[in-house]
């Protein structure tokens, strides 16, 4: 059997399992290589946790424009797979990776020119912002090779393979642990260069990773390295890309935006405060990974189920992924619970750091159950071409009511930093009610036949025709 038929006739609950748990375990493995790298700007000082706690944020909302288009990659390959079409599916496949090189470029040539204003608009003092430019003038280097290894796995995951990633991923955590402290403290002829040296960890790996997932690409049926032709750009195949890929981005950005007014807001309570929020927040992290890990399966067994119009099937993975997701935020609940204070000691030894980052795994732990419910949705959306809405929802719940419930709880009645915390809490549950309500409509309507895929065989034929006369029939 085939991956693409693999997907479209295995049982759901071992789908889901087989997809999610490489995936989840990758992702499981980069928060780990995250945790490495704060665990050594801890042994630096607070202040280097602090900067490394702004760069996470500004890095996320730079790259959030470039995760959105992987999304819509894999959701536009893996539709015209499951519809058996194989040529649009490697147009896809070619454009979205040129695609995602041009944009690499444009992230870096804005992330360098308008650093010091982020970092600015974020509060950040002075000391805290040399060490936050300090890094992230090495990080923003990496760019394209990280956009890269990301377009090629999205690929990838459209044809169900996340345990590429899953290895690739291992061996960066393992080199990571093995070059930052050789490059923090100094080895041999390496000088010692602090904090610029977990930079320089990270960019190194990332080259590593992306010459790796372009094998892993090269040797799918997808993609041929060898032939510039299918690289050529289509303006058609790119219009689809950017008409699926920009509400998804949008969604990734305003999360962006989002981390930037919470850090904005909790700088009003001092760097110990960003400290003990930045550590809280990566621990959180770890436990929200395998419910990260059925964005994956949600995409790629909706998307090519989608293309194939098994809608029962679509159905049935909403509910088997919302299932399986609710299990595991049960158990990172109640692991955060027992061994959230435990686990905040481990990067900072001060009590005030501790206690902060402690109140905020508290509070985020009973927010679980709504965050598995936004990806799950928000990944339907995607799979089914109906991401429209998903910048709405994102947009109420990390800028317009996130700026409104923050400026009225620090600003105006001046209430406990717990009060952003709980502010958190009912934003995010308020969007995963509607997004599972408009989730259920559609595939109402999918039931009834009222969705199709953007892309009919006619359109297909109109695009081989004027643009791709190296292509024949028998590939249709």
């Amino acid at each position: 059997m085939s991956k693409a038929e693999n997907l479209l006739n295995t049982d759901i609950k071992t789908l889901i399992k087989n997809i999610a748990i490489p995936s989840s375990t990758a992702m499981f493995l980069n928060t780990m290589y995250n945790i490495i790298d704060t665990f050594y700007a801890g042994m630096i000082s607070t202040y280097a946790v602090a900067a490394l706690s702004y760069s996470f944020m500004i890095f996320f909302m730079i790259m959030a424009l470039s995760f959105g288009f992987t999304f819509a990659i894999s959701s536009l390959v893996g539709n015209s797979i499951g519809a058996n079409k194989k040529l649009l599916s490697k147009l896809y496949a070619s454009n979205g990776m040129i695609f995602l090189f041009l944009i690499s470029l444009v992230i870096m040539f804005f992330a360098y020119m308008f650093l010091d204003l982020i970092l600015q608009i974020m509060g950040a003092k002075l000391t805290i912002k040399d060490l936050t430019k300090e890094y992230l003038y090495i990080i923003f280097a990496g760019t394209t090779a990280l956009l890269i290894s990301l377009g090629g796995n999205s690929i990838l995951i459209s044809t169900g393979d996340t345990k590429s990633f899953r290895n690739i991923s291992l061996i960066g955590l393992v080199l990571n642990f093995i070059l930052n402290p050789m490059f923090v403290y100094g080895f041999l002829f390496i000088p010692k260069i602090g904090l610029s040296g977990i930079a320089l960890s990270t960019v190194l790996i990332q080259f590593v990773v992306a010459f790796y997932i372009i094998y892993k690409v090269g040797k799918t049926d997808l993609i041929s390295f060898k032939d510039i032709r299918y690289f050529k750009p289509n303006i058609k195949i790119l219009k689809n890309i950017l008409s699926q890929g920009i509400p998804s981005s949008v969604n990734m950005i305003t999360m962006g935006i989002g981390s930037l007014i919470i850090t904005s807001f909790v700088s009003n309570y001092g760097y110990k405060a960003v400290a003990g929020f930045g550590i809280g927040f990566r621990i959180e992290q770890i436990l929200l990974l395998p419910a990260l890990g059925i964005n994956s399966a949600v995409l790629s067994i909706i998307s090519n189920n989608f293309g194939a119009k098994k809608y029962k099937r679509v159905k049935e993975t909403v509910l088997e992924s919302l299932k399986y997701g609710y299990k595991i935020g049960l158990f990172g609940l109640i692991f955060l619970y027992i061994f959230g204070k435990y686990l905040m000691m481990i990067f900072d030894d001060d009590k005030e750091v501790i206690e902060i980052g402690y109140s905020y795994i508290l509070i985020e732990a009973l927010i679980f159950f709504g965050y598995i419910t936004l990806f799950v949705t928000i990944s339907t959306l995607q799979a089914i071409k109906k991401p429209k809405i998903i910048p709405y929802i994102s947009t109420y719940r990390q800028i317009f009511m996130r700026l409104i419930l923050f400026y009225l709880v620090v600003e105006y009645f001046m209430l406990p930093l717990e009060s952003i915390w709980w502010s958190t809490f009912f934003l995010t549950y308020s969007a995963a009610i509607f997004s599972l309500w408009y989730v259920n409509r559609e595939i109402k309507l999918l039931k009834q036949g009222s969705l199709f895929s953007s892309f009919t065989i006619d359109k297909t034929k109109q695009i081989i025709k004027s643009k791709l006369s190296i292509f024949t029939k028998e590939n249709l």
